[in-house]
């Protein structure tokens, strides 16, 4: 994975580490920088992206994914045997766990291919609103919650990835669960709050945001096919990731967020890998 060889991502763990973890010392003029590689494996990964496949939840307006195998290791099935492996994907940039970037709403914003792996490696943050979500799944993140992060974790560290975890995730991969929609066709789950985001990317300046349901807004916002909150937040350069899982395997603060994906020329969004390490 080309990520893992760059000496930006290296960089940043080992400024990472050595600001936040001190047992991991490394002399920063030894040049040596695979020391951070090796200590880092008694660390947990875990990973935060859906395996993708015809049928999962998407976006009400996305046509869904179709698969065929172009060739095969033997002969058959209408396949070329060629002794190797490949198919054919055809799916929506905006396909599974994906990165949404600025251009995906705002013309003349930057597009996938502009995103700069700076960006892919930042301090994590989880906002934990599951409990309320569970009470009530119309709830949306107040300002209130996030400052209840913050007197228990301290200020929100700018650059960081903050992610929303309401456990909605646990739906997949039932599209009905996930958009949990009642006998007049409005969809009830959860979602972020423009105060909220307001305050994360302006007085914050976090780089990116991530959500586990299929939308930024919540879902009776959307069932009236409005999307401010995701505009708002496209509208900043950020860029955003959506249906992420196992936030409840991360803790609040601490860990490291990798948001890796492909470069494809003006990128309107693409599926991602995910994954976080935590100490």
């Amino acid at each position: 994975m080309s990520i893992w060889k760059s000496g930006i991502f290296l960089v940043c763990l080992c400024s990472f580490f050595l600001i936040s973890l001190p047992v991991l010392a490394v002399d920063p003029g030894s040049g040596n920088l695979t020391q951070i590689w090796e200590q880092i494996q008694d660390y947990r990964f875990v990973d935060l992206t859906h395996t993708f496949e015809p049928g999962i939840p998407h976006w009400k307006g996305d046509p869904d994914e179709t698969v065929e195998t172009l060739y095969s290791y033997e002969p058959g099935n209408g396949t070329l045997g060629s002794g190797f492996y490949m198919q054919y994907y055809c799916h929506v940039g905006q396909w599974g766990t994906h990165v949404d970037p600025p251009a995906h709403f705002i013309k003349g914003l930057r597009t996938l291919d502009q995103i700069s792996p700076r960006e892919m490696i930042l301090p994590l943050v989880v906002i934990d609103i599951h409990e309320k979500v569970y009470q009530n799944p119309d709830y949306v993140v107040t300002i209130n919650d996030v400052k209840d992060w913050e007197e228990k974790n301290g200020q929100i560290p700018e650059g960081s990835f903050v992610a929303l975890r309401t456990d909605w995730s646990k739906r997949w991969p039932d599209q009905d669960e996930m958009q949990n929609t009642d006998s007049f066709g409005v969809a009830h789950y959860p979602g972020w709050s423009q105060e909220v985001l307001t305050y994360l990317y302006e007085q914050r300046n976090i780089t990116a945001s991530g959500h586990e349901t299929t939308d930024t807004d919540p879902g009776i916002v959307v069932s009236q096919d409005k999307y401010p909150l995701e505009t708002y937040v496209l509208s900043q350069n950020k860029y955003q990731v959506e249906l992420l899982t196992n936030l409840d395997q991360v803790s609040e603060v601490g860990a490291l967020i990798v948001v890796a994906f492909p470069k494809p020329l003006d990128g309107s969004g693409f599926p991602a890998r995910v994954f976080a390490i935590c100490p």
